[in-house]
């Protein structure tokens, strides 16, 4: 059973910051390239950013030079530093393997006020 737990949104002004963290289970994190992916109402679920197992990252053009994905070996959790936050990151945040599985966890809200 794949495990996926997402925590750290929250409401912050534009230009603020937020770390969202994503626990998941020793396998699916250690066997997957990860990524976050986020869904802004109306709109379909889209990838923003991703770490292989390797290290290596990939970035959505749209928050490329802001948010950082990083992970704890040790904890088997990945994390999303969001700076410099737009009302357009509006959206809830989740976090998959990539490809993903097709069971998702419930997603953590982001609100990026004007």
């Amino acid at each position: 059973q794949v495990q996926l737990v997402e925590s750290g949104g929250g409401l912050v002004q534009t230009g603020g910051s937020l770390k969202l963290s994503c626990a998941t289970s020793r396998t699916t994190f250690s066997m997957n390239t990860m990524g976050w992916y986020r869904q802004a109402p109306g709109k379909q679920r889209v990838e923003v950013a991703r770490i292989g197992t390797g290290g290596s990252t990939v970035y959505a053009t749209s928050v490329k030079g802001r948010f950082t994905i990083s992970r704890d070996i040790a904890k088997n959790t990945v994390y999303l530093q969001m700076n410099s936050l737009k009302p357009e990151d509006t959206a809830v945040y989740y976090c998959n393997a990539v490809p993903s599985y097709s069971a998702w966890g419930p997603g953590t809200q982001v609100t990026v006020s004007s």
